[in-house]
């Protein structure tokens, strides 16, 4: 079967590259996947494989296998861009054209990857065990998160999934290489807000004011104290603030500060311990000086947990296919976080990456960099891996 699914994918692999192009080339943001999703579904309509909407966005495709089972393999890409204004000559040739919006983080692969997934598995229909969902999902870069959307519709559960599998590109690990591990695999990512209230003044008489600047500088060093203090040493934790907002000018207190950062985890557990110091620091460092504050946590994607069983089918299949040499059993999850970890909340799955970085292609730059490109040997691994997947589990 390997070596079926070996010749099938070199042969598909242009239409992959060109199919990828297209997409990069037309971007929508999370959400507003309309013309994408059309081009997805007259896809599987060209192959004949039939769909369905939970969303109003992306679809699911439903392939049937030759032998009649139980078991249901789901499959799933996600198909929406960025909010960002792509650079790089790499790509010159299919820059996006739809300006301020571009696909820096791969999900153009890997949406490609899906499309010529299904046609491979629909030339291989008859030897297929059960039936396999094709789930094309958009929405994965914003919150609430496109996995929990189509998780809370039921339609998987419905259907009767008994495992779901996920790829994405990785400009952290060479070309022809593919990366996963069981267990912990990806943070938690949430979102927090921090409004730091004073008192605004003229700034030569700061003294008859509650300088907010001042307090918003105690408390971003503060909250550097949660991850080397609060936390065990033992457990990864990311605590960043990446965006501050106030004041109108150089010689004018302003009344308050505004902050936005992210938090990291692998638990639950210690995500409720970083939230409990976020506004424990904002509360006693805006009262001990006579302010106040406002806090605002929204839990963004849970951790990205694989299950033991469906890890070491995506690692064993991938040494079957390329060798050991090729297989990277990480020894640490990355704090980056999916939401495909929705659908882990409700079915065993395995997310895994596939290394898409090289000097050649200058696609070394990280997810969501202005210049993110894919090394189009991407495919060499990620087509037949992902359509192996489905003969492998059991």
């Amino acid at each position: 079967m390997y070596s079926k699914i070996e010749k099938l994918s070199e042969k598909y692999l242009p239409e992959a590259i060109e199919t990828r192009r297209y997409l990069h080339r037309n971007p929508e943001l999370s959400f507003m996947e309309f013309e994408t999703t059309k081009f997805i579904k007259a896809e599987l309509d060209k192959l004949g494989i039939p769909h369905e909407s939970p969303l109003e966005t992306g679809c699911v495709g439903i392939l049937e296998g030759g032998r009649k089972s139980d078991k249901m393999i789901a499959l799933r890409a996600d198909i929406d861009a960025l909010p960002i204004l792509e650079e790089g000559d790499a790509k010159s040739a299919f820059m996006s054209e739809n300006k301020g919006i571009a696909h820096c983080c791969g999900h153009d692969a890997h949406t490609s990857n899906l499309l010529i997934a299904a046609k491979i598995l629909k030339e291989l229909q008859s030897e297929i065990e059960g039936t396999v969902l094709l789930v094309f999902q958009p929405g994965e870069e914003k919150l609430p998160g496109g996995g929990k959307l189509l998780s809370e519709t039921g339609f998987l559960q419905n259907k009767g999934v008994n495992a779901i599998y996920g790829i994405h590109t990785s400009p952290m690990h060479k070309v022809g290489t593919m990366a996963t591990k069981p267990g912990a695999l990806m943070a938690s990512t949430s979102e927090f807000e921090v409004e730091i209230i004073g008192k605004g003044g003229h700034a030569a008489r700061a003294h008859e004011a509650i300088d907010p600047v001042v307090l918003a500088s105690q408390y971003i060093n503060a909250v550097q104290t949660i991850a080397s203090r609060n936390v065990d040493p033992t457990e990864p934790v990311v605590v960043t603030i990446g965006r501050i907002e106030g004041g109108t000018a150089h010689n004018i207190i302003p009344e308050k500060i505004k902050l936005w950062g992210t938090a990291r985890t692998l638990s639950p557990e210690t995500e409720n311990l970083v939230i409990d110091r976020l506004e424990a620091l904002a509360k006693g460092i805006t009262e001990s000086a006579g302010g106040s504050y406002k806090f605002q946590f929204n839990r963004g994607y849970p951790a990205v947990i694989n299950t033991e069983k469906e890890a070491q089918t995506v690692l064993n299949s991938a040494k079957e296919l390329f060798g050991q040499e090729s297989v990277v059993e990480m020894r640490r999850p990355i704090m980056a976080g999916e939401d495909f970890a929705f659908y882990q909340k409700h079915f065993p799955g395995a997310f895994f990456f596939v290394g898409s970085g090289s000097e050649e292609a200058d696609s070394l730059y990280p997810w969501h960099h202005p210049k993110y490109n894919v090394d189009d040997r991407f495919f060499e691994v990620a087509t037949p891996l992902m359509v192996s997947l489905v003969f492998d589990h059991k």
